[in-house]
C-alpha cells in the first residue's frame, strides 16, 4: 500500500496517556473494491458479517463478529498487523498489533466498528 499521512490512530478516552502504531506507513486506499467474500467462510459454506482487507498481502477475511475470525486467523498465521473493512459504510483500519482504530481525520467518531 501507498503510505497516506491522512491516518492517525483514534482517540481513546480510556487511554488518557495515548496509543500510537508503528504500522500506519502500511495503509492507503484499498485496491480491491469487490469481493467475493471471505474465502475460508465460502470454503466451509459459511456466512459473514463483514470483511477486512489484509493491507499487506490483500487477503480478505471475516470480521471477529463472524463465525470463522479469519482476519484475525489470518494475522495470527501471517503476522501482518494491518486490515482495513471493506465495507461500504466504514472508513476505518485495525492494528492488531498496537491494538488500536485507525482513522482518517474526517470521519465521524460515533462508536467503535469491531476488527
Amino acid at each position: 500500500m501507498v503510505d497516506d499521512p491522512g491516518w492517525e490512530v483514534m482517540p481513546d478516552g480510556g487511554r488518557p496517556n495515548g496509543r500510537s502504531c508503528a504500522h500506519l506507513q502500511l495503509l492507503g486506499t484499498p485496491g480491491v473494491t469487490q469481493v467475493a467474500g471471505c474465502k475460508d467462510c465460502l470454503s466451509r459454506g459459511w456466512r459473514w458479517v463483514r470483511l477486512r482487507l489484509c493491507v499487506t498481502c490483500g487477503n480478505v477475511g471475516c470480521c471477529d463478529s463472524s463465525r470463522g475470525m479469519h482476519a484475525h486467523d489470518h494475522y495470527m498465521r501471517s503476522g501482518h498487523p494491518v486490515v482495513h473493512s471493506l465495507a461500504s459504510d466504514e472508513d476505518w483500519a485495525w492494528c492488531f498489533v498496537d491494538q488500536v482504530f485507525l482513522t482518517h481525520p474526517r470521519e465521524s467518531r460515533s462508536g467503535h466498528p469491531r476488527p
